[in-house]
């Protein structure tokens, strides 16, 4: 007689994780689902339309502005990751971990701030043409930032740390013998650059590139102050100012093409190379630079973080003062927006971190039992959140809420005659959800490097000796995962705090958020009120970029696309 086990098969034999990493993949893919719908069923006059008079433009802007966003970042990122590694030269100490700040910005604060700076009347023209001794701005006036090569000077300045910090990190463990055998060899600083250090970083060169790109995309805040018309911002106005869904959807299933592209594209360009672990190598020392070779470095070093870091926070924390000075205090409204910020960020990390948890162990559960295939591959699919813009997934997931609405208002008829009717559409609870989607992929990141610090025979003892995979998880890998958790929560906290589309998008009616009322000063032209949000904004972001300056390891998020 065989006798059966106390507990079913299924859970003894811990698949459960990857089921419930396959529930949440299926979340994901939902909205892409309704956003396929949605585009394909409106009717031919609609696409008519927008193939004639929105999208050629607005796809060509796009395309030029991802151009020329991809080639600052690649140049500023990389040169400085090479400078500070391979040379010492003055100021280098403090570069090394400022040139991490412009990560502490959100995009669109930047691009707020120096509309403000570079208008005609602002201080930096009114101050050029006191010296030159011109009266107004008739006779004398630069080039207008809300440009294409504004926006590409601006989100170049603030996105260059994805490329820094993976550029950094292959240079920091590329092996001293190489170098040495190089210089041997006769090559000089340039020729060993282009030769030698440059091509084994191509692959982290691109990963940087591609998740800088990547952020351009999901920008709706900059490009609008910047008066871009790209693919996003055509999302969001055709929505919003149109109450046109079903055109919507159709942009942004272009754009989703737009997305898809980009990372083929990025793994075309890196098939062929691997990352290399070279950590028991010894690593290169930095070669003095003294004299004009070494003010050099230091100026090309010091620009990106003038531009993209202390020159907006000093604008943005000269107009707070003055407004301050104004008002005395900060207004009800701001106070209520920053209340609002705080514990809706404060909810989407716990349920980030949850979901990024579970997507982690089910990628640890798919090491430790080989003949569970589906693990691994819910996991990476629960991450492409992070790949498709904040407007994609805002208009996919405004069909599917719906459609969820219109179910739960069924089930709970059965239950009670008195129901709201909108339980996600428009609520809280839906734009915690969204947001959880796009940023899963960075606290599963986080926690798989973290897991990836736990040896497997760990794990394997555990079961051995009777533990249940949740018990291995609760008594021996969640304490030891405490400074990844730490980390993936400090990173999803700010991401939610800066994160703007889907928060325009799927936000109550009644709430404001600190870059919603930025968003709406903006627009407004009134700089001085929108500064106090803005700074609210940094002054916390800066927090994690504290936290990478200790670890100056790769970004997390770079395991989305490998």
């Amino acid at each position: 007689m065989i006798q059966l086990p106390s507990r079913s098969h299924w859970l003894a034999t811990g698949k459960w994780p990857s089921a419930l990493a396959g529930l949440i993949a299926a979340c994901v893919l939902a909205p892409l689902l309704s956003l396929l719908v949605s585009a394909l069923g409106s009717n031919h006059m609609q696409w008519a339309h927008l193939a004639r008079f929105v999208i050629p433009d607005a796809a060509l802007t796009t395309l030029l502005l991802l151009l020329g966003v991809g080639v600052a970042v690649a140049l500023m990122g990389t040169g400085a990751a090479w400078l500070v590694t391979a040379f010492q030269f003055p100021g280098r100490i403090v570069l090394v971990w400022a040139l991490l700040l412009p990560l502490a910005v959100p995009t669109y604060v930047v691009a707020y701030s120096y509309l403000d700076l570079m208008h005609p009347i602002g201080p930096v023209q009114s101050l050029i043409r006191a010296v030159l001794g011109y009266q107004s701005p008739r006779e004398f006036r630069l080039p207008d930032a809300r440009s294409l090569w504004g926006a590409i000077l601006i989100l170049g300045s603030v996105l260059y740390p994805y490329v820094y910090l993976s550029a950094r990190h292959m240079f920091l463990t590329q092996p001293a013998n190489l170098i040495e055998a190089a210089r041997g060899l006769g090559h000089g600083p340039f020729s060993l650059f282009f030769r030698v250090a440059l091509p084994m970083a191509r692959p982290a060169i691109v990963v940087g590139t591609t998740l800088a790109l990547l952020e351009t995309l999901n920008d709706v805040g900059a490009s609008e102050f910047l008066g871009l018309q790209t693919l996003t911002v055509s999302i969001y106005t055709t929505w919003i100012t149109r109450s046109d869904l079903a055109g919507a959807a159709q942009i942004a299933l272009l754009m989703l093409v737009f997305v898809l592209s980009l990372i083929a594209l990025e793994r075309r360009a890196r098939r062929r190379q691997r990352f290399v672990n070279t950590d028991q190598s010894r690593p290169m020392q930095p070669r003095p630079l003294r004299g004009w070779q070494g003010l050099t470095a230091c100026l090309f070093c010091l620009v990106p973080v003038l531009a993209g870091f202390i020159v907006p926070v000093l604008h943005l924390t000269w107009q707070a003062i003055l407004r301050l000075n104004q008002t005395g205090s900060v207004t009800a409204v701001l106070k209520q927006a920053a209340l609002n910020t705080v514990m809706l960020s404060l909810a989407i990390t716990a349920c980030t971190i949850i979901g990024g948890l579970v997507l982690a162990w089910a990628a640890r559960s798919w090491i430790t039992r080989r003949h569970d295939t589906f693990g691994q591959g819910f996991a990476r699919t629960a991450t492409i959140g992070y790949a498709l813009p904040g407007t994609v997934l805002a208009i996919g997931l405004l069909t599917s809420f719906a459609l969820l609405d219109a179910w739960l208002e069924h089930f709970t008829l059965w239950f009670s005659a008195n129901t709201s009717g909108r339980w996600l559409l428009g609520t809280a609870a839906g734009l915690i959800l969204a947001c959880t989607l796009r940023l899963l992929a960075v606290a599963s990141g986080s926690l798989e490097a973290g897991f990836a610090r736990i040896p497997i025979t760990f794990d394997q003892l555990a079961r051995s000796l009777g533990q249940s995979p949740l018990g291995v998880l609760l008594r021996i890998d969640l304490p030891l995962l405490r400074p990844a958790l730490f980390a993936a929560a400090l990173l999803v906290f700010v991401e939610a705090m800066k994160e703007l589309p889907i928060t325009l998008l799927l936000r109550p009616l009644n709430i404001e958020t600190l870059a919603t009322w930025l968003y709406g000063e903006a627009a407004r032209g009134t700089y001085e009120d929108g500064a106090i949000a803005a700074l609210l904004i940094v002054a916390v972001s800066i927090l994690p970029v504290i936290l990478l300056t200790r670890t100056q390891s790769q970004p997390k998020k770079s395991l989305l696309i490998k």
